[in-house]
C-alpha cells in the first residue's frame, strides 16, 4: 500500500494518521474545521475550555502509545489532599463521603456483572435498591447518559469500576488537550503526512486524486452521510455542558458527585491553575438530559448542585457558557449488546470507519484510539493479501 486517505482530523483521525505512517504509507488528512482536534479541540482565549470534561485513564492502550511517543507530554496531576475534596449529593444532602454500599459496589469487577441484564436489575440484586441507584448515578460521569440504569449491566460496571478506581485512573492533560492534539500533530507532520484543513469532503467521490484506503473519523451521523449509510447509528447521550470561571475563594470543593441523579460539576483548575487567569477558577458541568428534557432542565439542575457545593457563586461568576451535546458522547450499550455490535470499522471496498461509537473496546476516548489502529492495521493486511493475489494471477 502506497497511500491512505484519511477524513476527519480529530484523536481517532490523527491516531490512525501517525499508525499509517510509522508503517511507511503516504497518508493525507482532511479536516473540516480550521483547526485539528475534533472534541479534543481546546478553545482559545483566556479560559482552555473542552467541550466537556476530558480525562485520559491510564489503564487503557492509548497512554502506553502516547507515552512510547512522547507525545503524552505533561500532566496535570491531582494532589491526594484535593482529591479529599470529592463531595457527594445523596438524599437531598451534600456529604464528604459516599455510602459504603456505593464502593463495594465500585469495587466489583466488570466480569461480574452479565452483559444481557440491565445495570438496575443486577445492582439491585447484588447491592440493594439504593446502592443500585447511587452507582448508576455515579457512572453518569463516564457515561453521559440520563438512566445508566437501563443499560447493560456489564457495560455500567466496567466504567464504574474504572471511574472510581483508587488511585484514580483518570488524568489529565496539562493544559488542555488541545495540547495533545498539537503534539499530535507535528508528529504526524513531521512523518510526512499531508494534513489539509478547512477541507471538508461531501462525498468519497469528491476526494481529489483519492488512492488507496479511506479512512473516515467523523462522528457518526457525518459518517453516515459521507457514506450515504443511513444503517450506521448507534445510541449515545444526550448532555448539558455549563462552563463556568468563577473568582477563587476557599472552600469549594474539587468535585460534586449528584447520586440522586448523573450529574457531576468539576473544578478543573484543582489541578491546572494555567486553565483560567489568576484568581479564577474554572468550573465544568456535564448533566445529562432525556429526550423529553430541555436544556433549561440540565441547567436547572447544574445551578441546584452549584447552589450547595459553590457558596455563592452566582456573585462570583465571572464567565459563563452552555450548550447541549447531542449524539456526540460516545457510544452507550444496551442490555444484550457490547462492541461488537456497534457499526463495523471494516465497511468494505477499502473503507474503514473509526470513533467512539464503532465496533472495539474501551472506555471514551479508547474507543476512538482502538478502533483507529484497528483500522490501520486492516487495511495493511488487506493491502498485502490483495497484492499476493495480484502476483499469482501475473
Amino acid at each position: 500500500m502506497r497511500k491512505m486517505t484519511i477524513v476527519g482530523g480529530g484523536f481517532a483521525g490523527l491516531t490512525a494518521a501517525i499508525t499509517a505512517a510509522e508503517a511507511g504509507v503516504s497518508v493525507t488528512l482532511y479536516e473540516a474545521h480550521h483547526t485539528l482536534g475534533g472534541r479534543a479541540r481546546t478553545a482559545e482565549g483566556p479560559y482552555l475550555i473542552n467541550e466537556g470534561p476530558h480525562a485520559i485513564y491510564d489503564g487503557g492502550p492509548h497512554w502506553t502509545w502516547l507515552k512510547q511517543r512522547g507525545l503524552l507530554g505533561e500532566l496535570a496531576p491531582l494532589p491526594l489532599h484535593k482529591a479529599a475534596g470529592l463531595r457527594f449529593h445523596h438524599h437531598g444532602a451534600l456529604r464528604r463521603i459516599p455510602p459504603l454500599g456505593f464502593v463495594r459496589q465500585t469495587r466489583r469487577p466488570a466480569e461480574q456483572a452479565p452483559v444481557d441484564v440491565d445495570f438496575r436489575t443486577w445492582a439491585t440484586t447484588v447491592a440493594g435498591p439504593a446502592t443500585a441507584r447511587a452507582a448508576a448515578s455515579y457512572s453518569g460521569v463516564a457515561l453521559y447518559h440520563h438512566d445508566p440504569g437501563a443499560l447493560s449491566a456489564r457495560f455500567v460496571q466496567e466504567r464504574l469500576h474504572r471511574a472510581a478506581a483508587f488511585p484514580p485512573e483518570a488524568h489529565f492533560i496539562k493544559g488542555g488537550w488541545g495540547r495533545l492534539v498539537d503534539r499530535m500533530a507535528a508528529r504526524a507532520r513531521a512523518l510526512g503526512v499531508r494534513i489539509e484543513t478547512s477541507s471538508r469532503v461531501d462525498r468519497l467521490d469528491d476526494l481529489p486524486l483519492a488512492e488507496g484506503p479511506v479512512i473516515v473519523a467523523t462522528a457518526l451521523p457525518s459518517a453516515a452521510r459521507l457514506l450515504q449509510d443511513p444503517s450506521l447509528t448507534w445510541e449515545s447521550g444526550r448532555t448539558v455542558l455549563v462552563d463556568l470561571a468563577l473568582r477563587t475563594r476557599k472552600g469549594d470543593p474539587f468535585a460534586l458527585s449528584d447520586l440522586d441523579a448523573p450529574g457531576w460539576v468539576e473544578r478543573f483548575t484543582t489541578q491546572d491553575p494555567s486553565l483560567a487567569p489568576a484568581g479564577e477558577q474554572l468550573i465544568q458541568a456535564q448533566l445529562p438530559i432525556g429526550p423529553t428534557q430541555s436544556k433549561a432542565d440540565g441547567i436547572a439542575h447544574v445551578e441546584r448542585l452549584l447552589d450547595l457545593g459553590f457558596a455563592g457563586w452566582r456573585e462570583r461568576t465571572v464567565w459563563r457558557r452552555a450548550a447541549v451535546s447531542q449524539g456526540r458522547t460516545g457510544a452507550v450499550d444496551r442490555p444484550g449488546t457490547t462492541w461488537r455490535d456497534r457499526p463495523a470499522v471494516d465497511r468494505g471496498d477499502g473503507v474503514y470507519l473509526v470513533g467512539d461509537q464503532v465496533a472495539a473496546p474501551g472506555v471514551l476516548a479508547e474507543v476512538s484510539f482502538t478502533s483507529a489502529v484497528e483500522a490501520v492495521s486492516q487495511a495493511l493486511r488487506g493491502s498485502i493479501l490483495k497484492e499476493r493475489l495480484d502476483l499469482k494471477r501475473a
